[in-house]
């Protein structure tokens, strides 16, 4: 089998593409990224320990695309990862990967007939329709409703028949213009195509933003001591997201690949769930444990453009028809990434300290 993977030099292409060659040591695993992101380039050293093919390439562009050759499977993990993207920024480079590289991947596939599978975004669900869902307060975060009036919510989370009508940021427009794009693809040319709507992602080797990678950037400003901020909705610090280790991702993504005829066609929600959640006020009282640190955190009343009170990830129906469910606690993600951290202070502290 010979899998690429785009994007691969990002956080969760290059956990994937290494984890694919490791369960699968026979295969041909291909990475291709433009290395944009700061602290991707490290990802280079661990692709040549692990038998992981690099080509620098942007899925902007159809020539790189063209260098690797026929494929049997395509991970599309390329993209810009911001929902703030636009906001302060001219959207070309947003759009130019997310919808126009998604294209060209799609076309790739076409040629050679492989298997696709997208990692889509929670975020093409409308921000304000996930805002007017009913929701009460506790000491340390908010907490949906059992009853909802929106279909497809809950206290369990949403479900794939959320409504989609209504605005969710150019990111999310992106993603949900592509996920259109690969059903049609898939039903026209006969390809095996799968759509993972995920929420948050974490994990060692993520070198996370305030805007993307929120978990290991609050951890890494703990270790290092330095200040944050609680921004939004009160400046309390109680919204609140599930989050997905990226092990528990690739399980399922291996389940997927293998699955994917029978699969085809099919649009996940894939997150940690209710019972893997965490608020940023709870993700503060961990870090503070697990490093020994306390840092000044400002509140800030204001909130920010195309935010959330709180995601959380209803994963029925993924777990209905593939048989996956997470299993990466909350807390063990923490002490995982302190620990990373801790063993690549001197590499990390350029990127994330």
């Amino acid at each position: 089998m010979i899998y690429l993977v785009t994007g691969g030099a990002g956080f969760v292409g290059s956990s994937i593409a290494i984890s694919l060659k490791k369960k699968y040591p026979d295969s041909k695993v291909i990475a291709l990224d433009n290395l944009k992101r700061r602290g991707s380039e490290f990802n280079l050293p661990r692709f040549k320990q692990f038998g992981v093919e690099f080509i620098h390439g942007d899925v902007r562009n159809k020539e790189d695309l063209a260098v690797v050759g026929p494929v049997n499977s395509i991970i599309e993990c390329s993209a810009e990862p911001s929902v703030m993207a636009g906001y302060d920024s001219p959207p070309d480079y947003l759009i130019g990967t997310n919808l126009l590289g998604n294209i060209n991947c799609l076309e790739f596939a076409r040629v050679y007939k492989a298997g696709f599978i997208m990692l889509s975004t929670s975020r093409v669900y409308p921000y304000n329709t996930i805002n007017s869902l009913s929701f009460y307060e506790t000491e340390t975060r908010f907490e949906l409703e059992s009853v909802q009036r929106i279909p497809g919510s809950s206290s369990m989370g949403l479900t794939e028949e959320f409504p989609l009508v209504g605005v969710r940021s150019l990111y999310g427009a992106t993603k949900l213009a592509s996920e259109l794009l690969i059903l049609e693809y898939g039903d026209m040319y006969g390809l095996n195509v799968v759509i993972n709507r995920c929420g948050i992602l974490t994990g060692p080797w993520q070198f996370g933003k305030v805007d993307q990678g929120v978990v290991v950037l609050w951890v890494a400003k703990h270790f290092w001591k330095h200040n944050l901020n609680y921004i939004g909705f009160g400046g309390a610090g109680k919204q609140v997201r599930d989050i997905l280790h990226v092990n528990d991702l690739f399980r399922l993504i291996d389940i997927q690949l293998r699955n994917i005829q029978k699969i085809s066609g099919n649009v996940f929600n894939v997150g940690g769930g209710r019972e893997i959640s965490i608020s940023l006020n709870e993700l503060t009282q961990l870090c503070e444990w697990h490093t020994g640190n306390t840092v000044s955190i400002k509140q800030i009343d204001k909130n920010r453009p195309a935010d959330i009170r709180i995601y959380l990830t209803d994963n029925s129906k993924v777990t209905k028809i593939t048989g996956w469910k997470p299993e990466i606690a909350v807390e063990d993600i923490i002490k995982e990434i302190v620990v990373w951290i801790r063993d690549h202070e001197g590499q990390l502290k350029g990127v994330l300290g």
